[in-house]
């Protein structure tokens, strides 16, 4: 008697909605740079910008949260609600140094330094955690140190590179640091929330954290033209809520690798979209290093997510 031949399973057919939508993610997130450069453009500090962002944000999200999740937030203990303040002051620090960035550096620079958030998640399991670093994550490392190179020799090739990119750069790195912490210590929380109330309660945390900075530096948040407010408000809602929702959303049908390797265009669009709005054109040095990076990230996420028993991934939530 001969065994019956298994089927092999099909894979699960992908929506071609889930591709339009990561592509509007990318496009939403691409924008953050451009309104943070036109607010400051009015005269808005980075500080008060940052923290209009994330109150805003926070605001939109608490009806959602409250009434679809309030029983799951009130059942978080202690010890969980002190995780989400850290995470939400990580958060904080990411936002207000990446956008204090983007008063020195170019876009492209900036973007492209703040998007390596994975290899410092990386770098930080394996000198925190003891996760070994695979060989391609290594290569991935190599390349993005090699980009970094390039830019810092590129730097002072044109005045177009900023007033002052190396302080640009740095605060754009202290950002992917601070978003690479956020992302570690989240997991724990990300276990027993759901996306919605999680977003929501970290955002409400850096909104507290930037609303106490801003009052202990004495940084001002009214007095600005309408203008200025309209460019904050769109960045609350258009990278903010549009952009990350459309990636998480995109999880649903496609794999959490190919999701955090798409969103490294973020960079090329935001580039592209300086130089078209803002006439901003980096110098021909910091554009071979900012590819390398891209390449880098791409190759060190790849191979560190696609591996058996990964931990989620998170690094989808965008790092602008």
């Amino acid at each position: 008697m001969t065994q019956p031949q298994s089927i092999p399973a099909r894979p699960p057919v992908v929506p071609p909605r889930a591709y339009a939508v990561i592509v509007i993610g990318i496009l939403a997130t691409s924008f953050a740079a451009i309104f943070i450069r036109f607010a400051q453009n009015e005269g808005l500090p980075s500080l008060s910008i940052a923290a209009g962002r994330l109150v805003l944000a926070s605001l939109l999200l608490t009806p959602f949260a409250l009434l679809r999740h309030g029983t799951a937030l009130r059942g978080l203990t202690r010890g969980e609600l002190a995780l989400a303040a850290v995470s939400g002051a990580l958060l904080a620090v990411h936002f207000a140094s990446w956008i204090a960035s983007l008063e020195y550096t170019t876009v492209l620079v900036s973007v492209v330094l703040v998007s390596t958030g994975p290899l410092w998640v990386a770098l930080l399991e394996f000198v925190a955690l003891g996760v070994r670093l695979r060989p391609p994550v290594l290569v991935g490392l190599a390349i993005a140190i090699a980009g970094g190179v390039l830019i810092g020799f590129g730097g002072g090739e044109s005045a177009a590179s900023g007033p002052a990119p190396v302080m640009g750069g740095l605060l754009a790195l202290v950002g992917a640091i601070a978003m690479a912490c956020y992302l570690i210590i989240g997991r724990k929380l990300r276990v027993k929330l759901s996306l919605l109330p999680y977003v929501w309660l970290v955002y409400s945390g850096a909104a507290i954290t930037l609303l106490v900075a801003v009052a202990l530096t004495g940084t001002p948040l009214a007095g600005y033209r309408p203008h200025a407010y309209l460019w904050i408000a769109l960045l609350a809602i258009v990278p903010q809520l549009v952009g990350h929702s459309s990636l998480n959303y995109a999880l649903r049908y496609l794999s959490a690798t190919y999701v955090s390797i798409t969103t490294q265009m973020e960079p090329i669009g935001s580039a592209i979209a300086a130089f078209i709005i803002l006439r901003e054109q980096p110098s021909a040095m910091q554009v071979l290093g900012s590819l390398a990076i891209v390449i880098g990230v791409i190759v060190a996420t790849y191979a560190q997510q696609v591996k058996p028993a990964a931990a989620p991934a998170l690094s989808t939530e965008a790092e602008t």
